[in-house]
């Protein structure tokens, strides 16, 4: 039997009702938050890759897959790829201005995903998370979050296996009076609090939802406020390989979040 993935899910409820914005926009997220396999026409060269592309309609696009049994299924064969995120890939393609074949052939979510449509995405996907210091006066249960953000939010944390132990949703209130909502991360691993960061702050331009505000703030275990986190907060657990990651296909020491250079 064929595996439904998460991108096939969403492209699916995306089709269902072709008028619904919010489902269209979950289908972007889900396709910027997966890892994606990109065609190469030889193994990648260090950070320069020369992705297989074909043209439709003048419209120049590379072939990506997100299973890499999909990638050899249309091959036919064992080939050389590259693992990136989406969001890296729709950074790739736009610098370029090439259009993304997604799991052509393969899959129920095959589609055709012309330059502007991924420039868009690329352009919704580039401001980087802001940082900021304040002071944390209160925190308290979180309330009045949309019931498809929490799921969203569950499903990116999910993905994000081995960077951090777990993470806690809560409300906060500063001690400049203003407040809104926390999302503690505890225990993250040495360098990941930024893709972490960036991850939930994708999430939120993709979700469609007015003033969907979360500040993101990592923390020890052995810090007090991780206690008072979790007293009152939302835990979600994230996922913990039993090995590191190791992508045979793609190139030595790539960032998935970084596009290569193209040749």
């Amino acid at each position: 039997m064929t595996e439904t993935t998460r991108l096939d899910a969403a492209h699916a409820a995306m089709e269902a009702v072709p008028e619904d914005v919010a489902a269209r926009l979950r289908f972007y997220e889900r396709l910027a938050a997966s890892e994606l396999f990109l065609l190469l026409e030889e193994e990648a060269a260090g950070a320069t890759v020369s992705p297989r592309s074909f043209a439709v309609e003048g419209q120049n696009y590379v072939l990506v897959f997100d299973r890499e049994e999909r990638l050899a299924r249309f091959a036919g064969r064992e080939a050389p790829y590259a693992a990136l995120s989406g969001r890296g890939v729709a950074e790739m393609l736009a610098a370029e201005g090439l259009g993304m074949g997604l799991n052509l052939d393969v899959a129920p979510s095959a589609m055709l995903l012309p330059s502007p449509a991924v420039a868009w995405l690329a352009g919704v996907l580039e401001p980087e998370p802001a940082e900021a210091q304040a002071r944390l006066r209160e925190l308290h249960p979180p309330r009045g979050l949309p019931e498809g953000l929490l799921t969203a939010l569950d499903a990116r944390l999910a993905s994000a296996a081995g960077l951090a132990s777990s993470a806690y949703l809560a409300g906060v209130t500063y001690e400049s009076g203003e407040r809104g909502h926390i999302l503690g991360v505890v225990d993250a691993m040495p360098g990941a609090e930024a893709a972490l960061a960036r991850a939930v702050s994708d999430l939120l331009q993709l979700s469609g939802i007015e003033a969907a505000a979360l500040d993101v703030a990592f923390f020890a275990g052995e810090d007090p406020i991780s206690a008072r986190l979790a007293r009152v907060g939302l835990r979600f657990d994230l996922p913990q390989p039993e090995t590191l990651p190791n992508s045979a296909g793609a190139a030595p020491g790539m960032d998935p979040d970084t596009p290569p250079r193209l040749r």
